[in-house]
């Protein structure tokens, strides 16, 4: 009679404990982003603009425009994040937005590699889950990465001083700083829509430039159809608009109005921008390489 016993493997147990995860992809994908060009170009668009405007206040010490905290850029360095904010929605975050979100799947078509990373025991929506929360990472160290870097280049230019609210009161100077990194965590809303046309522009061109281009032309759309003269009722719906909601922090009480409706009309347009791009994705023929 046998004293012992051999333990005999389940199958497919070991198999299963070491199948990829999301978490692998995001690894994988952030692991590519960091040798990737384009990551540094649009980071570092993120850094010098800050330093540019912070020379310029430097040089210029008379009223720099009529806009918001204008009057208050020689006055407290927390003011240039947030003029920053109000100028980078144009152009600036949705071509850094768009650098990786238009790329991310499109590289993969151009250099047909995506069939070989199926192969990797992976299923589609565990890639595509993995390259959305990459893409997301890279959208939200750039967007904070700018209000830091203008933080730190607009304190030493003009001081780390209380900053005047939209309202009219003022604010200190510590209590200031914390109103402009919750700044930055409510931009991320529209920027994250951007981040979703970007990829569903990348699923259905496969081909970076036309992507990259197209999320940026999309959000110049929506910034085009907010000046058009009998537009007017279109505004508060618009993509465009939600790039000012964080403007609701800087008044006295806060409104959160707008910071609200940003929420519901930038999921309005990004998740069903999410759900196309995942359906295209997962239905792409790759057997052609």
């Amino acid at each position: 009679m046998s004293t012992g016993t051999i333990a005999t493997p389940v199958p497919g147990v070991e198999r299963r404990a070491r199948r990829p995860s999301v978490l692998t992809v995001y690894r994988w994908e952030l692991f590519k982003l960091l040798h990737l060009k384009r990551t540094y170009l649009g980071l570092g668009l993120s850094v010098i603009v800050p330093v540019i405007f912070a020379v310029a206040i430097h040089i210029r010490h008379s009223h720099h425009g009529d806009f918001a905290f204008a009057s208050f850029l020689n006055r407290s360095g927390l003011a240039l994040p947030l003029v920053i904010l109000l100028f980078g929605a144009v152009w600036m975050f949705p071509l850094i937005t768009a650098l990786v979100a238009g790329d991310i799947f499109a590289s993969e078509d151009h250099n047909g590699t995506l069939k070989t990373v199926l192969t990797r025991s992976l299923e589609r929506w565990q890639i595509f889950a993995g390259k959305v929360l990459v893409t997301a990472t890279y959208a939200s160290v750039a967007i904070l990465l700018n209000g830091t870097v203008a933080v730190i280049a607009g304190t030493i230019v003009s001081g780390f001083n209380p900053l005047q609210s939209l309202s009219g009161t003022t604010v200190s100077a510590s209590h200031a700083l914390g109103l402009v990194y919750i700044s930055l965590l409510i931009y991320l809303i529209p920027i994250g829509t951007i981040v979703c046309i970007g990829l569903l522009l990348s699923t259905l061109f496969r081909n970076s430039a036309a992507a990259v281009v197209g999320t940026l032309m999309v959000s110049l759309v929506f910034q085009l159809l907010g000046i058009l003269p009998g537009l007017g009722g279109l505004q508060p719906y618009l993509l465009s608009t939600q790039f000012q909601s964080w403007q609701g922090l800087l008044r006295t009480p806060i409104d959160w109005a707008p910071v609200i409706r940003a929420a519901w009309v930038c999921a309005m347009y990004g998740i069903p921008a999410l759900v196309a791009a995942f359906l295209v994705f997962i239905r792409r023929d790759v057997a052609g390489g």
